[in-house]
Formats: structure tokens, C-alpha cells, sequence
């Protein structure tokens, strides 16, 4: 008997191999052109800052704060002729940052030799600005009584909503103030000195 050629036995396992290699490298080359679209994906939204629709990454709520506002707030003051008051503000004009608080003051005097109460009246132009001016302290929520010659310092604390709208720049802050009849009278009476009827002895 013939002996086998060794030969023989390894071309069919060289072609067997050759066969799997070129399946392995066909498989490999497949998953990594798969694999190109995650890394597309992440490469444009981690890299670039891109989604793949072609919209902006949503940036982080920390770096859209709203920029500053800024608003001027100017200062006016009238008197009724009826009441004999000096009255004015002692700043006429403030720079104020919108939703924060901030006081100013009205001077205000007496210039009549007796008491008077007065009352005053405010209003804010823009009228459309009106509901967005916010006092938190002021004289004009109650009546103000000053004595003959007095001199005061009457304070006013605000805040400017943040919603006033946008073309809103400069805001006018004005009081007017009137003479309170009724008040008046009732001080004056109570102020007044109690006369004998003619033929009573006064009290010891």
C-alpha cells in the first residue's frame, strides 16, 4: 500500500480557513459600519452640540438667566391750593433694578399757624405701568397730620414688578396732596379751649 501524502490532508483545511476568515472579516466590517451611527450620533451631540434632526442641544437652565433690568423711576409732588403745605420729593430721579425694594422720601412742611391733616393722593404714568409699581410703605395709605411749622420726612418703599412691559423704561411716581376737611375740623375742635357760659364759675 501506497503511504498518504501529508499533503493531501491540508488543502482542504487551508480552504476551510480561508472561507472563515473571509466570513470573520465580512461580520467585522459590517458591526463597525453599524457602529458608525451611535458614534455619529454622540460625536455631533457630545462634540459639535448637534442632534442628529438638525436642532440645537437644549442649553442648561443656569445659562439662560435673563439679563438685568434696569428702570428709572422719577419723582413729582403737588399741593391742592387749599392746603398750606410745602410739599416736594427729595430725590427726583432713581435708577431701580426691576423686583428688588427701594425708599425715597417726600418732604413735606407746614407752613400755617395751626394744625392741618392732609391726605394724599398717588398716581403712576405710564397708566399702563400703574399695576406693575408696588408700594409696600407709604404715607398715602393713611391721613397725615403735621402741627403749625412741622417738618417731615415721609418715606416710600417700592418694588417694580419684573412683568412691566418691555418698552416700558422710566416710570413717573406722583402725589398730590389735599387738605382733609373733616379732619381738620375734628382736631381744631378738639384743640379749641373750653369757654365758660357767662354767669358759671370756673372749676377750682
Amino acid at each position: 500500500m501506497q503511504p498518504t501524502d501529508a499533503r493531501t490532508d491540508t488543502r482542504p483545511k487551508s480552504k476551510t480557513f480561508g472561507i472563515g476568515k473571509l466570513v470573520g472579516v465580512s461580520i467585522a466590517a459590517f458591526a463597525f459600519t453599524f457602529s458608525l451611527v451611535p458614534l455619529y450620533r454622540i460625536a455631533c451631540e457630545k462634540v459639535f452640540g448637534i442632534r442628529l434632526e438638525n436642532s440645537a442641544v437644549a442649553a442648561p437652565a443656569t445659562s439662560a438667566t435673563p439679563a438685568e433690568r434696569w428702570v428709572t423711576v422719577e419723582f413729582d409732588a403737588t399741593v391742592n391750593s387749599h392746603l398750606p403745605w410745602s410739599f416736594r420729593p427729595n430725590d427726583t430721579r432713581m435708577r431701580v433694578r426691576v423686583g428688588e425694594q427701594y425708599e425715597t422720601t417726600y418732604y413735606a412742611h407746614n407752613d400755617s399757624v395751626a394744625a392741618v391733616v392732609g391726605s394724599a393722593t398717588p398716581s403712576v404714568a405710564p397708566a399702563r405701568a400703574s399695576g406693575f409699581f408696588q408700594k409696600t410703605e407709604c404715607f398715602c395709605f393713611t391721613a397725615q397730620t403735621l402741627q403749625a411749622g412741622e417738618t417731615r420726612d415721609m418715606p416710600v418703599r417700592f418694588i417694580i414688578d419684573p412683568s412691566l412691559p418691555k418698552d416700558v423704561n422710566t416710570v413717573t411716581l406722583s402725589y398730590t396732596f389735599f387738605k382733609n376737611d373733616v379732619l381738620t375740623s375734628r382736631l381744631t375742635a378738639h384743640a379749641a379751649p373750653v369757654r365758660n357760659s357767662p354767669g358759671v364759675a370756673a372749676a377750682p
